[in-house]
């Protein structure tokens, strides 16, 4: 047990070298987080669906998907997510000069990278931070197993409401009239 741990802070990444993107740092609690450049599918699923998002956003007119955006909660809490959708006023009044999210944005996607730990990041600590900081709904894809775990706010915590597969369409009470069959998603 390290008696003083250190604290990693939104300060501390701006130091981070720039290696051309392959690698994401991200910081929870301040213990810093890094992950490698994800496989090709796993960037495929985040594309269609960020795809499938943008269409309907330009549809509505009521808000935008971002693919792997800044969003800084606290000093100590700054991640990377795979794919967020923000509504306008979120995007007009929610950004940070460097175009960060400093509010939290509607929607946030993970795409599930392999090994248990990176699993357990975003099946367990992130769900906790977004669910902490206001975040509205959380999808988990796994393109591995093709399906996806949706997480809605009940109340004041974000709770699991269902878990898709490739038989059915992805809704959301968050995006009126946005339907996506979920085997899209997926190469076959």
């Amino acid at each position: 047990m390290v008696a003083n741990p250190i604290c990693w802070t939104i300060r501390d990444l701006d130091l981070m070298p720039d290696d051309g993107g392959w690698k994401r740092y991200e910081i929870i609690k301040g213990e810093l987080l890094v992950a490698r450049a994800p496989h090709v599918c796993h960037q495929g699923a985040a594309s269609k669906l960020n795809t499938r998002l943008e269409v309907w956003s330009e549809a509505t007119g009521l808000g935008n998907s971002f693919q792997t955006p800044g969003v800084i909660f606290t000093d100590v809490d700054a991640v990377i997510p795979d794919l967020v959708w923000a509504s306008n006023d979120r995007i007009e009044n929610g950004l940070d000069n460097a175009g960060h999210f400093i509010a939290a944005p509607e929607l946030i996607v993970e795409v599930l990278s392999a090994g248990e730990k990176n699993e357990q990041r975003d099946k367990e600590l992130k769900l906790k931070l977004y669910s902490l900081h206001g975040v509205q709904e959380y999808w988990i894809v796994n393109w591995r197993i093709k399906e996806i775990e949706i997480y809605r706010r009940k109340e004041t915590r974000l709770q699991k409401v269902a878990t898709l597969n490739t038989m059915d369409s992805l809704t959301s009470p968050l995006l009126p009239g946005f339907d996506c069959a979920i085997a899209s998603l997926f190469p076959s």
